[in-house]
C-alpha cells in the first residue's frame, strides 16, 4: 500500500459502509470511544485517517 494511500481522508459513510454496520452502531462505537480515532474538520465534517482505520481493525484482530 503506497504511502499516500495510507494518509487518505475517509468519511464516515466509507468506514461504515466497509465495515458493514449500521451507521447507528458506527456512532455508539464514537459515543464509547471504541470507533477509530477521528478529525474533527472546522465545518464539522468528520474525517478518518487510512492508516488509523487499519491500525484499529488490526487491534481488533488480534482481541478476537
Amino acid at each position: 500500500m503506497s504511502v499516500r494511500t495510507m494518509d487518505e481522508k475517509m468519511t464516515i459513510p466509507q468506514v461504515i459502509a466497509d465495515l458493514k454496520v449500521a451507521p447507528s452502531t458506527f456512532y455508539r462505537w464514537r459515543q464509547l470511544g471504541k470507533a477509530p480515532r477521528a478529525i474533527k474538520l472546522p465545518n464539522g465534517d468528520v474525517r478518518i485517517r487510512r492508516s488509523e482505520y487499519e491500525r484499529w481493525l488490526a487491534e481488533r484482530e488480534d482481541a478476537a
